[in-house]
């Protein structure tokens, strides 16, 4: 297990009654109602639900990665970047399992320098790092 050399910063959300409760950040700027999909059993209602929150948290932070990697090389991303994420849940032996598959658009870039950007990203995004060798993380390069 890797720890954090320091803390640059944490996340504090509240949540009560879940899939189907409401969660809050402490600052207010989260504030969701949850519902669970239909086909987990919900009745599919007007919240969110926990793998669309990190399908969101993941490819943001995917970004952010891309970003960072880019800086170091000193270019940047181009206009356009985005990545459409899918986050799967199903069962597994012993309980539920997760996965995840992130397309990524960058637009007007070399396929080979958008692969080599994808692959250095994986290796210091956050999510990526959590999730390594513990869940399936398709990485999937589109529009370059």
């Amino acid at each position: 297990m890797k720890t954090l050399n320091e803390v640059a910063y944490t996340a504090k959300v509240h949540t009560e009654g879940g899939r189907e409760g409401h969660a809050q950040s402490d600052d207010g700027r989260l504030d969701v109602t949850l519902s669970m999909p239909k086909g987990l059993g919900g009745d599919d209602g007007q919240g969110t639900n926990p793998e669309q929150l990190f399908a969101a948290g993941y490819s943001a932070c995917f970004i952010g990665a891309m970003r960072h990697v880019a800086n170091e090389g000193n270019t940047s991303l181009p206009e356009g970047t985005a990545i459409d994420a899918q986050v799967s849940i199903g069962p597994i032996e012993g309980g539920f399992g997760i996965k995840a598959k992130l397309e990524i658009h960058l637009p007007d870039m070399a396929t080979d320098e958008a692969q080599q950007l994808i692959e250095k990203a994986h290796q210091v995004c956050p999510y990526s790092n959590a999730t390594r060798d513990n869940i399936e993380v398709q990485l999937v390069l589109k529009d370059a």
